[in-house]
């Protein structure tokens, strides 16, 4: 009888999260305690220039600065920045409403937005969901197209296809994208990769986000044409997602049910291996 093998997945998803969970703590714990320490040497230094305030004070200008960013008002610059809500800002927003991106950066303040947002996402997720998947049913089309167009059929053909459909996409959604972000935003590739990847994956930490900077100049449909390449990079990066998961399965599957024959094949065979054993007749 086979043995399933959810458990071991589980165990493995356990594992996982603790080994990230382990990892990110050393990398990032002491930096933080760092950092935290940096900001409050400032918040001293600045108390020591500006005799005037007192820490109460000081301690409240911060609270209405944390406010103003919770609201998506940057700090930075004045009155005159653009708005976040104008047309190209907005359907941004839309965009990582129904892709479940949530950058976390701008939200809703009224509660007639809020209210709003719930029933757009009700709809708008699913709608979404179903969009992606008859787009990735038009990649996976044109994956089979490009193995036609290699013309022999065989195993190395088809991996010549795959191969192809993957380096474009890499390319396409992954690599060239940070080079305009870098450009553009001023982060370098590194920064724009993370960006690129944690954006199409929909993780949306809300770290980095572009067209942000009140000091840089932005064509109006910037924001708007990053909110098109989101769409197509999430399709392409799902499907890649979906195969990776189908083929862990997979492998999970066959290993588990091989180890499933091998013991039962070892079993039988011992069974096989043992001379019968003489029978006692006890008389009664």
């Amino acid at each position: 009888q086979q043995i399933s093998w959810t458990p071991l997945l589980v165990l493995g998803y356990l594992f996982y999260l603790l080994l990230g969970a382990m990892v990110f703590q050393l990398l990032e714990k002491q930096a933080e305690a760092h950092f935290r320490h940096q900001f409050q040497l400032e918040k001293l230094k600045f108390l020591q220039n500006y005799t005037c305030l007192d820490r109460q004070a000081l301690e409240q200008f911060v609270q209405v600065l944390m406010e103003a960013w919770e609201k998506g008002v940057n700090p930075e610059g004045n009155s005159t920045n653009p708005s976040n809500w104008d047309f190209s800002n907005s359907f941004f927003f839309a965009g990582t409403v129904v892709t479940t991106i949530g950058y976390g950066n701008l939200s809703p303040s009224t509660v007639a937005g809020q209210i709003f947002c719930v029933f757009y996402a009700l709809f708008g997720v699913p709608l979404n969901l179903a969009f992606l998947n008859q787009l990735g049913k038009g990649l996976n089309a044109h994956l089979l197209t490009l193995e036609r167009w290699v013309q022999k059929p065989g195993r190395a053909q088809v991996q010549l296809a795959v191969a192809i459909f993957l380096t474009t996409g890499t390319l396409l959604f992954l690599v060239f994208p940070p080079l305009v972000f870098s450009y553009v935003e001023g982060w370098s590739y590194g920064e724009g990769f993370y960006f690129t990847f944690i954006t199409l994956s929909t993780i949306g930490f809300g770290d980095y986000v572009v067209g942000t900077n009140p000091n840089k100049h932005y064509i109006p449909v910037y924001r708007s044409l990053t909110a098109i390449w989101i769409v197509f990079g999430l399709a392409w990066l799902a499907l890649i997602f979906n195969v990776g998961a189908d083929l862990m399965e997979r492998y999970l599957q066959l290993k588990w049910h091989k180890s499933d024959l091998s013991l039962a094949e070892g079993a039988t065979t011992k069974l096989e291996d043992e001379p019968e054993q003489p029978r006692i007749h006890i008389p009664s």
